[in-house]
């Protein structure tokens, strides 16, 4: 039987907010939330894991209580540390690195990750949730680089153009057969 892992990345949330970690969601990014779990309740998830940042965790939550489930939090899920955990880095920062990243998987700044990094603790938990939660159905809360990482990992087409395209929210539903990637299908319109 196969796994499914859908990939949910958070909703719109406060740019201007402190503490990476403690961000939530915008008003609009609370209807978002909403939207989502009207989308994926036919899908008839079992299990639901996120990114321990709040923005990350409100985008599933109401989707895991209706299913009668609780939200489990994976450290190494979280975003990319791009600078420091605390800080977000402004936009016109934000796309040069991201880009230079790119072309060099093991480039970081001082105190920040770097994508390979960033990648291998992230897909060392889907490795995880593969095993243990085998031939059901995952919803992962997570972030934008940290999802195109992990997705990047099985098929190199999700790269830099893919990020920077995606919306907020976004959800792709990936299936596995053991560790192997059969499709990725985005549920998100």
């Amino acid at each position: 039987m196969n796994t499914f892992i859908y990939m949910v990345r958070h909703g719109e949330s406060p740019i201007n907010e402190p503490g990476e970690r403690t961000r939530g969601l915008t008003e609009k990014g609370k209807r978002e939330a909403l939207q989502v779990t009207e989308l994926l309740k036919q899908e008839k998830i079992e299990v639901f894991v996120s990114s321990p940042y709040r923005r990350a965790i409100l985008t599933i939550e109401d989707l895991a209580h209706a299913s009668g489930q609780e939200v489990l939090l994976y450290e190494d899920l979280k975003e990319r540390i791009f600078l420091n955990e605390d800080k977000r880095l402004p936009d016109e920062e934000l796309i040069p690195l991201l880009e230079t990243s790119f072309n060099d998987p093991d480039y970081s700044l001082p105190g920040g990750e770097s994508d390979a990094e960033c990648q291998s603790r992230a897909i060392a938990v889907v490795k995880e949730l593969l095993k243990e939660f085998s031939g059901q159905k995952i919803a992962l809360g997570t972030h934008g680089a940290v999802m195109m990482l992990m997705m990047n990992y099985y098929d190199k087409k999700y790269d830099l153009d893919f990020l920077l395209n995606m919306s907020k929210p976004d959800v792709y539903r990936l299936e596995f057969n053991g560790e192997e990637l059969i499709e990725i299908i985005r549920l998100w319109s």
